[in-house]
């Protein structure tokens, strides 16, 4: 009887499951690919799958079902999913302990964004974070807004950039900048050298959108409302779910489009594309910064949340500032 007990308690040791693994298998649960999982952790595909079949092996269990490269999690994946998350949370808060303990300040800062704004605010927003916290590792993971809200509620990621405003209980959403929606149109535009149109002169154009589901869009779409112009009306010729490649192919003479002032930038400052001011429409948006209320947040991103918001004036001037200067400088060229 006490050699039966000993034994099991041996076979339940070697099941322990180590924390690199269960890493490797919420990469692979929120990646949806194995190779992309490894990407993220900087490992090799063969070493996610190695750990992925050693768990189930352990188990007798099947955690993913396999479709060639893409994977999705089967019933016993998706339940022990929300307990993999827990216990990596209490991992990185008893890291934070110990960095406490020694007075540092660092770990992975992971941010779901989900605007083209977002893409470029952040990188000078987590610069200047470094720049005083060298130890911490920003990850930046962009995503659609849905994908940004329900990782949120889930608490997989602890805090998210995205030009919608998030109406939870259980989140807080708080003003980070204010974004400008530009339409701009091929440098060789008969609207190019006047600058300006009016809302029912689009009605004539080849337009590049964005998806219907994007923070752009429904910007654009809302303002035009008001003039009684309705997506069927509009001839898009094209829909896009890149800010950049709207850029490059309003570039190219494809259509005219509508991007975040921060996208159309580069092009504006070297002649690629005109920016056209449509008489009576200022396209603006406001960019939000939220996390989980629950989510308990380690010191760094504590100290990430409250720096970018004590940033807010300042991105809502340096950054415009910076890109003027960008189009002066252009312009001496």
């Amino acid at each position: 009887m006490a050699y039966s007990y000993y034994h099991h308690l041996l076979n339940t040791e070697r099941k322990l499951i180590e924390i690199s693994t269960l890493r490797v298998f919420l990469a692979a649960a929120e990646e949806k690919n194995f190779s992309n999982a490894a990407k993220r952790l900087h490992l090799s595909q063969s070493a996610v799958s190695q750990n992925i079949q050693s768990m189930e092996r352990a188990y007798g269990v099947d955690l993913f079902i396999r479709h060639g490269r893409v994977v999705e999690l089967t019933e016993a994946g998706q339940s022990i999913l929300p307990m993999a998350r827990d216990v990596l949370r209490a991992a990185l808060l008893l890291e934070d302990g110990f960095q406490e303990i020694t007075h540092q300040i660092g770990g992975e800062l992971l941010i779901g964004c989900s605007t083209s704004a977002g893409k470029y605010l952040l990188p000078a927003l987590l610069s200047d974070f470094q720049r005083e916290y060298p130890a911490v590792h920003p990850r930046v993971k962009i995503m659609g807004r849905e994908g940004v809200y329900e990782r949120l509620l889930n608490q997989s990621i602890p805090i998210g950039v995205s030009s919608k405003y998030f109406d939870h209980r259980d989140l807080e959403s708080v003003p980070l900048f204010d974004d400008r929606i530009y339409l701009i149109v091929p440098a060789n535009h008969s609207w190019a050298n006047y600058g300006k149109a009016v809302p029912d002169d689009l009605l004539d154009q080849r337009i590049i959108m964005r998806e219907e589901i994007s923070g752009t869009c429904e910007t654009v779409m809302q303002g035009l409302k008001s003039y009684g112009i309705t997506p069927d009306m509009l001839d898009v010729t094209m829909e896009l779910g890149n800010p950049e490649a709207i850029e490059m192919a309003v570039e190219r003479g494809v259509g005219i489009g509508f991007v975040s002032e921060m996208v159309a930038a580069r092009g504006l400052a070297f002649g690629r594309v005109k920016k056209v001011e449509l008489q009576g429409l200022d396209l603006k948006r406001t960019v939000y910064i939220a996390r989980h209320l629950n989510h308990p947040l380690t010191r760094a991103q504590s100290l990430f949340w409250e720096f970018a918001k004590s940033m807010r004036d300042k991105l809502n001037t340096e950054i415009w500032d910076g890109l003027v200067n960008f189009e002066d400088v252009a312009n001496l060229m």
